[in-house]
């Protein structure tokens, strides 16, 4: 039975994303860390892992990025999943009791306003459902957490609230990654990282590579060289297989203009799994 790393307690989004992904049936191991899921999977200890890469709202993962860049791991799927937060508190407690609400910065952020109307402190925490499983160890008659719904069935707490994001397309894009090559699908996304040479236009030429045979990007961002200060790296994502006729070209093509080049993995496209945005209205 395939086991799929994540980081985060049971309960955690990365977790839900693995069951809708993969089916209820599928095993998970749950890490402390990002660089624990690519440990996990290196070393087989896991098959596959799920690692959060961006969110719609709050941006890259730079951690999940950089990890990409030191393990020789290849992106197998990418997943794209609706986070649709909720309010847990310990049964018999109110929305007037609480003063303060356990979570992962990244939460707390994505719920800045509903938290700052009701005047509640916001208190950092490692992982939202680390977070809910703390709160129902704790019994705390003034606090609440955001968790998943799914959470708050797992440690037998209360929803008080939920799709309380501020924003209703707060969606968090997945890869998941593991030791071999995927097998080829007829919607694919490429990744890769590279460097360019310090010269004018440097940056211009690798990307005309891809313009010129038509190649949609789809992703474009810098990160610090964590070698040499004031370089830097280009993480790309683009339509299509690395082994399509246009895409092998401009891959050549790119590698005699960088200084660096690694392809990171040709996979599956996500459809886009739990991502209605309606909302309902509070409570629950």
């Amino acid at each position: 039975m395939t086991l799929i790393a994540f980081q985060g307690e049971d309960g955690a989004y990365s977790q839900e994303a693995i069951f809708e992904t993969f089916g209820a049936e599928v095993q998970t191991l749950t890490c402390h860390t990002f660089a624990e899921i690519f440990r996990a999977v290196e070393s087989g200890r896991a098959d596959l892992g799920m690692v959060p890469i961006e969110n719609s709202t709050a941006g890259s993962i730079n951690q999940s990025y950089d990890l990409l860049l030191d393990y020789d791991l290849k992106i197998t799927r990418e997943v794209i999943w609706r986070v649709r937060h909720a309010l847990l508190a310990v049964p018999g407690v109110a929305l007037g009791d609480l003063m303060r609400v356990y979570s992962h910065p990244a939460a707390l952020a994505q719920c800045e306003r509903f938290i700052a109307e009701r005047g509640w402190e916001p208190v950092a925490a490692y992982d939202t459902a680390g977070a809910a499983k703390q709160l129902a160890a704790s019994r705390e008659k003034d606090a609440g957490a955001i968790a998943s719904e799914t959470a708050a069935r797992l440690y037998g707490l209360h929803i008080l609230a939920c799709g309380i994001e501020d924003l209703a397309n707060n969606l968090t894009r997945f890869f998941v990654v593991g030791r071999e090559e995927p097998p080829r699908t007829e919607k694919s996304k490429t990744s890769l990282v590279f460097a360019t040479r310090h010269v004018p236009g440097a940056l211009y030429a690798c990307l005309g590579e891809f313009a010129a045979r038509g190649i949609n990007l789809t992703k474009l961002e810098s990160r610090p060289d964590r070698q040499r200060p004031w370089h830097y790296v280009f993480y790309l994502d683009f339509e299509g297989h690395r082994d399509d006729a246009p895409c092998r070209d401009a891959l050549r093509g790119l590698l005699s203009k960088t200084s660096f080049l690694k392809v990171l993995g040709s996979y599956s496209a996500a459809p886009v799994f739990g991502t209605h945005l309606d909302r309902e209205a509070y409570p629950c």
